[in-house]
């Protein structure tokens, strides 16, 4: 596997999406996603254990490329970078973060949905981007729309919200996808439960489909 975080990301296809309260539950999370055949994971600063959850795995399951979500300010991109984060997304793109993230060394993946937004991207060096809210705004349809004008540019994307089992095969067969956001890999739901065989099935099962479309 390559060394570089985005190709890494690219190789495997999917970006498991974690909100997690607990750090306890860290390594039975890596681990999981791990036997199931995932060796990247993003955990999201809607927690406030965000950067202890990244410190724990980065530190105990170095095979794991760690990444940080929901990355809205320069102090949430400061404090995964110093928790071992390799790569961060935002829902959004605001330049202060971006050059921070770049300042820092991690690879930035800012949000877009609109053709403005891959261009204030494009303009910041973002040639990987997450586009989000992805199924609310068209799926495939807006996609494809968006693209259009900016495939010359090299521009990839990494769709999120509303991308599940049922979709996933159209999505990354699709030329602009680097990768998909896996919101359903992991809920809270199931992290409270401690449902370790479920999440590595459904990471497995994710894996199967990535493999049968490309």
């Amino acid at each position: 596997m390559s060394d570089s975080p985005l190709e890494q990301i690219r190789e495997v296809g999917i970006v498991p999406v974690i909100a997690i309260d607990d750090v306890q539950s860290a390594l039975p999370l890596a681990d999981a996603l791990l036997e199931g055949g995932i060796n990247i994971i993003e955990i999201t600063f809607r927690s406030a254990a965000a950067a202890s959850v990244i410190a724990e795995i980065v530190s105990k399951r170095p095979e794991m490329l760690v990444g940080a979500g929901t990355v809205l300010t320069v102090d949430n991109a400061k404090a995964a970078s110093a928790a071992g984060a390799k790569f961060a997304l935002a829902p959004g793109c605001r330049e202060p973060i971006v050059e921070c993230a770049r300042n820092e060394g991690l690879l930035f993946m800012p949000g877009v949905c609109t053709p403005s937004d891959v261009e204030r991207a494009l303009a910041m060096g973002c040639t990987t981007v997450k586009f989000f809210p992805v199924e609310a705004m068209g799926g495939l349809k807006i996609i494809d729309a968006v693209y259009g004008p900016f495939r010359h540019t090299g521009l990839r994307f990494v769709p999120s919200g509303g991308v599940g089992p049922d979709n996933l095969a159209a999505y990354i067969a699709h030329d602009a996808v680097a990768a998909v956001g896996g919101t359903w890999l992991a809920k809270a739901d199931d992290l409270t439960a401690g449902d370790w065989d479920g999440i590595r099935r459904r990471a497995a099962e994710a894996v199967a489909i990535i493999k049968g479309a490309r």
